[in-house]
């Protein structure tokens, strides 16, 4: 939990300070926009608390620099690609209004990757939702998904895809995609079932594949 003076928790709260992991430019290397450039701001802070997470250093938004969100934004737009992909941890802990404002303002698109166990804030081009079984996703981000990506451990997961699936609106994007660390072993599994149910796609994490962040 963050230890904050008074100042800090206001400038928090109004989503002026964020702690800010890390930022970079890369290739979205899964779901739907898999292949294209994006400038990725990594947000600190998750309770969600996936055994397999491939990013468990980004738990504890303590361990990550409050950092102005006016400097969030600035990097931003020093990179060709106009896309900005909000991620985590858990980046819908933090009140996202001011930064999505400000970077529609300059004609950012703007995707999120959220597990949805928190109300959302902000306003986003993509909201991609990979729910996790620890905490059920809100209502209200399963109704705004575009894109659902269900992490694959093991063969239970595909009963907790369907719940979901059948939460999510009609034109959300429905995918499957392998945990890394069981990729090899689930991959023939999630092959067959996408082939018996084609309403579903695989996700790969292709940038893994890649070598790049």
């Amino acid at each position: 939990m963050l230890q904050l003076e008074e100042s800090q928790k206001e400038l928090l709260n109004r989503g002026r300070l964020l702690p800010l992991m890390e930022e970079f430019y890369t290739i979205q290397g899964e779901g739907y926009h898999t292949g294209k450039p994006a400038w990725f701001v990594r947000i600190g802070g998750c309770d969600v608390g996936c055994h397999w997470c491939d990013v468990k250093e980004s738990w504890d938004a303590t361990r990550h620099p409050l950092t102005k969100t006016d400097d969030v934004i600035m990097s931003a737009m020093n990179h060709p690609a106009k896309t900005v992909v909000i991620t985590g941890g858990e980046p819908l802990m933090y009140n996202l209004d001011y930064l999505c404002e400000q970077l529609k303002e300059r004609g950012i698109k703007i995707y999120i990757e959220t597990s949805g166990a928190y109300p959302l804030s902000g306003s986003f081009d993509w909201v991609c939702l990979s729910p996790k079984k620890a905490e059920s996703p809100k209502p209200e981000v399963l109704e705004k998904a575009h894109e659902l990506k269900v992490i694959v451990y093991n063969k239970d997961d595909f009963k907790w895809a369907e719940k979901n699936a059948g939460m999510v609106s009609a034109e959300c994007k429905l995918y499957l995609q392998p945990e890394w660390s069981k990729a090899e072993k689930m991959i023939p599994h999630i092959v067959d079932y996408v082939m018996k149910n084609p309403k579903w796609m695989i996700s790969l994490q292709s940038h893994k594949y890649m070598h790049i962040p």
